[in-house]
């Protein structure tokens, strides 16, 4: 991992939240509360959403991901004709938030980078029992605090947890990025996972995807503005995608 660029994406969070007038304190509460409720042996009654049980899901997945030759992220644009391919053997797959539902039955995502905004696909595939990496801001406080006694009764899948603010919590994690989108290559840097094989499918800046959340088309735009800024400065692989 590049200390320095893991320094950088992390710090492009502060351009964000001045660009679109977000404050830096409601991140944090956001942040304060989710590792508040994460700190007993069995949070939410399921005793690997624990600490030493969430660390366990991020070796893990750590572990498969460091295996793969080929690691292709699926944004919100994906159709599902773009995941019936064939892939070479080992190829692994990361889904951002609702583009879990682009996959076809038989690929299963090593893990679902989410804030939580994509609807009931990520209720089905808490269901199924895929990693979920789930992000804290500061707009989704009341999100996370009813997604989680859901599906601890329904799927416990794993959990990693992480957050964007400079302050340190121990188990939640800040690897850098913005949208879901590029935060699952922030947290593959974060990991030391070489970013040449990284492939990209699914990811536009010119129009919302299909599989993403509610949101104000405007707004979302600008947004994935953000996304291409973060993965074309994280590796020049990523400048040979068209967006």
């Amino acid at each position: 991992m590049d200390e320095s660029l893991l320094a950088e994406v992390i710090n492009i969070q502060n351009d964000v939240r001045s660009e679109f007038g977000w404050t830096y304190q409601d991140d944090v509460d956001s942040a304060q509360a989710m590792f508040q409720v994460f700190q007993s042996n069995e949070p939410f009654g399921v005793p690997h959403w624990s600490n030493e049980g969430r660390n366990e899901a991020l070796l893990n997945t750590k572990e498969r991901l460091s295996r793969a030759e080929t690691i292709v992220l699926v944004g919100a644009a994906a159709k599902k004709a773009d995941l019936e391919s064939e892939w070479p053997d080992g190829t692994q797959f990361i889904a951002a938030d609702g583009a879990v539902g682009a996959f076809p039955n038989h690929l299963k995502p090593a893990c679902i980078i989410t804030d939580l905004d994509g609807g009931m696909h990520l209720e089905q595939a808490a269901s199924n029992g895929f990693t979920m990496v789930v992000h804290a801001h500061g707009d989704n406080q009341n999100v996370w605090e009813q997604y989680f006694p859901l599906w601890a009764k329904n799927g416990q899948p794993p959990l990693i947890l992480t957050h964007q603010t400079h302050e340190h919590f121990d188990h939640v994690h800040n690897p850098g990025g913005f949208t879901d989108g590029d935060r699952a290559a922030c947290f593959l840097h974060w990991l030391n996972i070489d970013l040449s094989r990284v492939k990209l499918v699914g990811f536009s800046t010119e129009s919302v995807g299909i599989w993403s959340g509610t949101t104000n088309p405007e707004l979302k735009i600008k947004k994935l503005g953000w996304m291409e800024k973060i993965l074309k400065r994280l590796h020049p692989i990523f400048d040979e995608h068209i967006f």
